[in-house]
């Protein structure tokens, strides 16, 4: 309705203005004005969704603890305006989740790359509400459990245990995005669904199967989101593997090449660059050289929230 009312209003401004030629540099001006206008409209939503999607990176193993009284100050801030759903739950304000105690990872207070894409992006947008729905877990293949083409098969082929063999977590991360919706819906806000971000590939760098697949893989799973929740200009963030090599020594190439190709395949596609060695400055990570620690966490998660803001604009 608005889009014909636009219309309408530009075809009879149209009769009326041209005539001369500073009448029809006028013309022009409007029309452009209008136009401009009604985009800035039509991005308008009462909620911007983002969608995140991985392994044990997107899971994140940051301690909360570590952050600074700052950046919890900041967090608190916007936590009345930013929710999360986490792996199919409720949603609840941006915060750390409940982790349990272990060797590696001996602290309670547990994030991933979420609180910090929703906290940046929430202070460049002061008035805008955001919901982060995440779909997330360690160990996982983009060949098996996270092919939106499923087949029990594939996920026995690199798969390590009867719980990732049996998951289907392209079909589950859907079912938690629409279950959100239709909350929204119910409360009668309007939503956007303004990006997915990411971080996966470890675990099919360990297998040549996978590997050697993943370019195509990830194409596939890209389209399938796409076409899945009808949003053809879904801004899709990746995050770039940078793990040690291990059973399959040529994987972790295969993989980091694939993403630069994908992410390189249309303007709506990026990829955060990592280095591929230790010391990992760029993204510092725990001991076992696999996953990110607090400020690599930190750092992952404003790193993904400034590459959907550019790519946002496109829309």
């Amino acid at each position: 309705m608005q889009r014909v009312l636009i219309q309408n209003t530009i075809s009879l401004s149209l009769k009326k203005m041209i005539g001369t030629k500073a009448n029809k540099i006028l013309c022009i001006v409007f029309i452009v004005t209008i136009l401009t206008t009604q985009a800035q409209t039509d991005y308008k939503a009462d909620v911007h969704l983002v969608l995140l999607a991985g392994q044990s990176n997107m899971v994140g193993a940051g301690n909360y603890d570590e952050l600074s009284s700052v950046d919890k100050k900041r967090i608190e801030n916007i936590s009345d305006r930013v929710f999360l759903s986490y792996n199919g739950k409720a949603l609840k304000p941006l915060s750390y989740f409940n982790n349990k105690p272990s060797k590696k990872y001996n602290f309670t207070k547990r994030f991933g790359p979420e609180l910090f894409i929703g906290l940046t992006l929430a202070e460049a947008n002061p008035n805008q509400k955001y919901v982060l729905v995440k779909r997330a877990l360690g160990g996982t293949s983009l060949y098996g459990a996270w092919s939106p083409e499923w087949s029990a098969e594939k996920s026995n082929a690199v798969e390590m245990d009867a719980q990732r063999k049996k998951i289907k977590l392209y079909e589950l991360h859907l079912k938690d995005i629409h279950k959100t919706l239709e909350q929204l819906k119910s409360q009668g806000k309007s939503f956007k669904i303004i990006g997915l971000t990411w971080m996966q590939g470890e675990k099919d760098t360990n297998s040549e199967l996978a590997a050697k697949n993943y370019r195509e893989n990830l194409e596939n799973l890209i389209n399938h989101y796409r076409k899945d929740l009808n949003t053809s200009k879904l801004p899709f963030i990746i995050g770039q593997v940078n793990v040690l090599p291990r059973k399959y020594k040529p994987g972790v190439d295969f993989i980091r090449n694939a993403q630069i190709e994908v992410g390189s395949l249309d303007e709506r596609n990026t990829m955060i660059k990592t280095s591929k060695e230790s010391p990992w400055n760029d993204f510092p990570k725990h001991l076992d050289n696999t996953h990110y620690n607090t400020i690599g966490q930190k750092r992952l998660g404003e790193a993904f929230a400034k590459s959907l803001i550019e790519k946002i604009k496109l829309n």
